[in-house]
């Protein structure tokens, strides 16, 4: 079951607007806000909501599907099922109290037109301290490996892959290096390299990072005798397979050396970022169902396929209840736009009829 965006009007007149997620019955996380939408360049001050008044009335301004959920960094990242205003997040920020005792709470909600209007927009999300140093560890097996200044570096046996980002001498991180030579070796014994990729998918942070470009593969001065079309469907295949699994092509040994440190910084800092409660248990409650097509997309395929050839409005509403009237007439305009159905009639006695097969 998708979850959903609830909108509620209170009777609290700082905080008139309840917003909240829930999900096959469960609150995943509710806020009491002042605004329901800030404009570009605000942010709205919120209280989480730790308790619920049983008996306060609450107006239901909206209901919307959820699309995402997910953390992005200390902040609690949603993407709404609608066509506009869809984007938005909840900094959470704990702040110590001035005499020292503990702290407090912070929360306050963006939209994306207000994140992309802040002046600080530009700087990264991930931030690593000047003085962290990065563990890291190279394969004992890795000849002529690449160099990682300023980290601490051990020699040692992997699991898998050729170098490794430590934490606490557990191997949080992994990157596979390859040369155009190498992948093209591999590439030619193609169901072994399946299993080899599919043992490093199995970790959470795993890439394969390629010393060439991608336009290499299609160069016969490069791949010699290989037919470019066949390297070029497998390595699309290879990323079809494991999608988790990213095949960085960084151009060359340089560039791919300086990718790897990057990637295991940033791996680092998302590691050791603080996570604020109400970000992680949320996330954690969230389900995501990945497969699920949106509203928009739901709409569609109902009149395409789950309606006759010739049907009235109010029989697609009837399939896809949790949508609102202008939001199907929309859908229905650009298929009409795109081909796909004519209509016929005027008024409340239109009927859509669809051209072409279903």
């Amino acid at each position: 079951m998708p979850a959903t965006w609830i909108e509620q009007r209170t009777l609290d007149d700082r905080f008139p607007v309840r917003i909240a997620i829930e999900q096959d019955g469960r609150v995943l996380f509710a806020f009491r806000a002042k605004a329901a939408w800030p404009g570009p360049g605000a942010q709205v001050f919120c209280l989480r909501e730790r308790e619920f008044e049983p008996g306060e009335p609450l107006e239901t301004i909206e209901r919307v599907p959820v699309r995402h959920l997910a953390r992005l960094g200390a902040k609690l990242s949603v993407t709404l099922d609608r066509a506009q205003r869809k984007r938005c997040e909840f900094l959470i920020l704990t702040k110590p109290l001035r005499d020292g005792s503990g702290t407090y709470e912070q929360v306050f909600f963006r939209t994306e037109a207000a994140v992309r209007a802040h002046r600080n927009a530009k700087r990264a999300e991930l931030s690593l301290a000047r003085e962290a140093v990065l563990d890291l560890a190279i394969d004992a097996a890795e000849r002529y490996p690449w160099s990682f200044p300023g980290a601490r570096v051990v020699r040692r046996r992997l699991p898998v892959g050729d170098y490794a980002l430590l934490h606490e001498d557990r191997v949080v991180a992994i990157a596979e290096r390859k040369t155009l030579d190498n992948l093209l070796r591999d590439l030619s014994q193609w169901k072994g390299l399946q299993q080899h990729l599919a043992e490093l998918s199995a970790w959470p942070h795993a890439a394969v990072v390629i010393e060439a470009q991608y336009g290499d593969l299609g160069d016969p001065a490069k791949i010699g005798a290989w037919p470019a079309a066949h390297l070029l469907r497998v390595v699309a295949e290879a990323n079809a397979l494991f999608p988790r699994l990213p095949l960085v092509f960084a151009g060359n040994r340089k560039l791919a050396n300086v990718w790897t440190q990057r990637w295991f910084a940033a791996v680092a800092a998302r590691l050791t970022q603080p996570v604020p409660d109400a970000v992680r248990e949320s996330v954690a409650r969230f389900e995501p169902d990945p497969g699920a097509a949106g509203l928009d997309e739901r709409i569609r395929l109902a009149a395409l396929h789950e309606l006759p050839a010739a049907f009235p409005v109010a029989a697609l509403r009837r399939l896809v209840p949790d949508a609102a009237p202008a939001r199907i007439k929309r859908v229905l305009d650009l298929l009409r736009r795109e081909g796909r159905f004519a209509t016929e009639g005027h008024g409340r006695g239109v009927r859509w009829l669809r051209r072409g097969p279903g």
